[in-house]
């Protein structure tokens, strides 16, 4: 038979296979240490695949490194082999320990492997046996053995924190940590006991009011810090508000207290300081569910990294004045690179760890004045030392705590571009990879629109007592038509298409800018100091929100199609092929030859007569929204008697709707898992809008009450 691969490669790979993989795990557990805490304000999909795949490997390269260690002494016997460097591979089996605890900077690659946890702690045991077996085997009283129990400590203390930090952030134990001591409330039994004794002494009993003994709600506690560093009184309330409505996340509901102290704290303050808190918030939730941060930013888990430094930096020292005469080869240089590797990975997770949020929020708390004076002198140098790291030698992640980005997709672009039908673009899409998916960061005007917005319908939401989400998309203007009609996707697709139609067919106030300084002026423009008393008199005002329209358009079309698990359920992609199919058919039916032009197809599309509805003309079947939207077009037209401005405040009125609609209507689930992908605007403001009470969370609308009798 012919022998397909050569004796010569086969031995030459078996000398090499167990060098080359503790490498290349070493590779691993930098690329993810680098990456892996950058990828919440990353929206690259190059780098979540690598993320991805190194976070797959990086454990299946291990488990076989210390396999192939398992096999290699035998091999050395039948070979006749010095055992001497097995001595030294077998020092690498507590290295490779190390490796399996992974980096501090991500513990889950998705929400899911939080309860994968029993999996990796039946994994603890299986690799330690192993180890500890290529340990015995290899044992012959010399110095590099003891070097290996040293070793031994912080690579089990690194797998175990892994361990630890899953099982922490798993569904169960995550909501049973946050749930409080069982509460019988005032005692019902002894109450009815003494009522009944009354009666029997004749006196006639009655219920009277009852007394409200809850507790006062307090305002956020006016924690002190330190002035020196920006923006640290904010990164303290936003801790505050993190401890309570981390239950958000859990899918735990949160009483009327909760929802006044809340309330009445945000509405005082600006839009910019109250998204900045969000932004905190949700970094904290991203770190407890991706990373361990739960345990290293505890007083053990700081004494425990620590430990690990330590004791690796020994281990090489000790390694470096030892006596290495028997030791010999490339092995004794793979230590070496091993043990400074590690060194550099845990100095470098050290350094993350003080740039963390929590660092710097304890650093600053001043709720311990015993400690403070102490902290208060050391934390401003620290500060600026993270961001010398982080601005000159891009040691440090970012200061983003998200992308600030919204993603744009369009049906138009979709439409009119043939490559979006080929084969290599529905291979793509498979692995995440979308065509003519756009990003534009999120300008401060809009932030502080949806702001304006939210305080808005606070003041209606105080008087009728309604929750937004039964409130919103009920208003003729936000669907053109009868809402009942009408479902999500269904009004996502047609404000999409109306949006695009009425774009393109306006005239574009600012045609000869380019698109960079376009993006320029929006993203500085301050729409509290530009605006006039009149809005629809501002020409800025006017060019802003109609941009902000679009991009909204395009971003609630993006979450339609990429992301449909965070909107209402619903047939969207359904809707959305059978829409597609109609606009291309419409395209190329007849004279109209089709067009690469968005303007020209848009168009083409309000030249067709649409006084009855296309459900009257070719029934339901399909579920194609095309012409609807042109009856809508043609209806805000008539609505605002073909006043641009006040169409364009109507369609980014409904947009904002839509947005906040969307954003209470999503699972808890769907918004933290986007974390892990640079974040969403839509799950910022579903946080906001819980810190304004107008989510269907909070269901606590009474504390506790003491009734109180009246003798007749």
């Amino acid at each position: 038979m012919l022998q397909l691969i050569k004796q010569s490669w086969i031995k030459s790979w078996n000398n090499w296979e167990i060098r080359l993989l503790v490498l290349v795990s070493l590779f691993l557990q930098t690329v993810l240490i680098v990456t892996g805490n950058r990828r919440k304000y990353m929206t690259n999909s190059y780098i979540s695949a690598i993320v991805w795949l190194c976070y797959l490997s990086a454990d299946a390269v291990a488990t076989v490194a210390l396999g192939v260690l398992s096999r290699t002494r035998e091999d050395d016997r039948e070979n006749h082999s010095s055992g001497s460097n097995y001595i030294l591979m077998a020092f690498w089996a507590p290295i490779l320990l190390l490796h399996l605890g992974g980096p501090d900077t991500i513990t889950a690659y998705a929400l899911a492997d939080n309860e994968l946890w029993l999996r990796h702690f039946l994994g603890l045991l299986v690799q330690f046996g192993v180890a500890l077996y290529v340990f015995l085997i290899s044992w012959n009283g010399s110095f590099v053995n003891y070097l290996s129990i040293a070793m031994f400590v912080p690579g089990l203390i690194k797998y175990g924190e892994r361990t630890v930090a899953l099982w922490s952030a798993s569904r169960d134990r995550f909501r049973n940590s946050m749930i409080s001591r069982p509460d019988p409330g005032p005692n019902y039994a002894k109450f009815m006991d003494e009522y009944q004794s009354r009666k029997l002494e004749g006196y006639k009993v009655t219920l009277g009011n009852p007394m409200d003994v809850s507790q006062v709600v307090d305002e956020a506690p006016k924690k002190g810090s330190n002035s020196k560093i920006p923006r640290a009184t904010e990164m303290h309330y936003a801790n505050y508000y993190f401890n309570t409505f981390k239950k958000l996340f859990a899918d735990l509901i949160l009483s009327f207290y909760d929802k006044r102290n809340s309330q009445s704290f945000f509405k005082s303050k600006s839009w910019d300081k109250v998204f900045f808190m969000v932004e905190v918030e949700l970094g904290l939730i991203y770190d407890l569910l991706y990373t361990k941060a739960s345990l290293i930013h505890s007083p053990v888990g700081g004494f425990l990294r620590c430990f690990t430094l330590a004791s690796t930096i020994i281990v090489f020292v000790s390694f470096l004045i030892c006596d290495r005469s028997s030791l010999h080869g490339i092995e004794v240089g793979i230590t070496y690179t091993l043990l400074i590797g590690a060194i550099i990975l845990e100095i470098y997770a050290v350094i993350l760890m003080v740039s963390s949020d929590w660092t710097m929020i304890w650093l600053t708390d001043s709720s311990n004045m015993s400690s403070f004076r102490f902290r208060a002198k050391v934390s401003y140098p620290i500060y600026k030392a993270v961001s010398f790291l982080r601005r000159h030698l891009h040691l440090v992640p970012s200061e983003r705590r998200w992308s600030g980005k919204i993603k744009q997709y369009n049906f138009f672009m979709l439409c009119i571009t043939r490559d979006e039908q080929s084969k290599w673009s529905k291979f793509l899409r498979v692995f995440g990879f979308y065509r003519f998916l756009e990003k534009n960061l999120v300008p401060n005007g809009l932030k502080a629109l949806i702001f304006e917005k939210l305080k808005e319908v606070i003041e209606v939401q105080d008087n009728n007592k309604k929750r937004l989400d039964q409130e919103l998309l009920k208003k003729d203007e936000c669907l053109g038509e009868n809402n009942g009609d009408f479902n999500f996707d269904q009004t996502v697709l047609i404000w999409h298409i109306a949006t695009d139609l009425c774009y393109h067919t306006d005239d574009d106030p600012d045609i000869t800018i380019s698109e960079a300084d376009k993006k320029s002026w929006l993203y500085d423009f301050d729409i509290f100091k530009e605006r006039p008393l009149s809005r629809n008199d501002d020409e800025n005002y006017y060019k802003f929100i109609r941009k902000m329209s679009k991009w909204l358009s395009d971003y609630m079309f993006y979450l339609l199609i990429v992301c449909p698990f965070m909107l209402p359920s619903g047939i969207g992609q359904i809707r959305f092929e059978d829409t597609r199919a109609e606009a291309m058919e419409f395209l190329e039916e007849g004279k109209r030859a089709r067009s690469t032009d968005i303007k020209d197809s848009c168009c083409k599309l309000l030249d067709v007569n649409t006084d009855h509805k296309p459900s009257e003309v070719k029934g339901d079947r399909s579920k194609s929204v095309l012409f609807d939207a042109c009856r809508l077009v043609h209806s805000l037209n008539n609505s605002n008697q073909h006043d641009k401005r006040k169409q364009w405040e109507t369609i980014f009125n409904a947009w904002v709707d839509i947005l906040c609609y969307a954003a209470a209507e999503c699972n808890w689930s769907d918004h933290a898992d986007q974390l892990r992908r640079g974040g969403e605007l839509l799950t910022h403001v579903w946080l906001l809008m819980a810190h304004f009470g107008m989510t269907a969370q909070f269901q606590i609308s009474r504390g506790y009450v003491r009734a109180k009798w009246q003798l007749d």
